[in-house]
């Protein structure tokens, strides 16, 4: 079983800047992809970025620019940069893992219970 834990919610006021950490942990072989996705009041969940054990990133339209995604194998840990924010970036973000487990060769696929970022003066 993997556990998926995010951290550094918080409220911010507009401009204003935040990171969030995403750390897994568990019996497992390798991570290959690290992606951080949102979900506002009333909204679905949606994709932000991605970012596989490579180092390659890959972003959606919306937040590009102003949001970066970066990990750190050693730590098994990802991080999700959030500049200039503003009110509309307000939402739950979530983490999501996926890789190999150990010592089975079977995939996972694991989500963290998110964190609240809320962006308002």
């Amino acid at each position: 079983q993997v556990q998926v834990v995010e951290s550094g919610g918080g409220l911010v006021q507009p401009g204003g800047s935040v990171r969030l950490s995403c750390a897994a942990s568990g019996s497992f072989l390798s991570i290959t992809m690290m992606g951080w996705y949102r979900q506002a009041p009333g909204k679905e969940r949606e994709w932000i970025a991605t970012i596989i054990s490579s180092g390659r990133t890959n972003y959606a339209d919306s937040p590009k620019g102003r949001f970066t995604i970066s990990r750190d194998n050693a730590k098994n840990t990802a991080y999700l940069q959030m500049n200039s924010l503003k009110p509309e970036d307000t939402a739950v973000y979530y983490c999501n893992a996926r890789g190999v487990l150990k010592p089975s060769p079977k995939g996972f696929d694991s989500w963290g219970q998110g964190t609240q970022v809320t962006v308002s003066s």
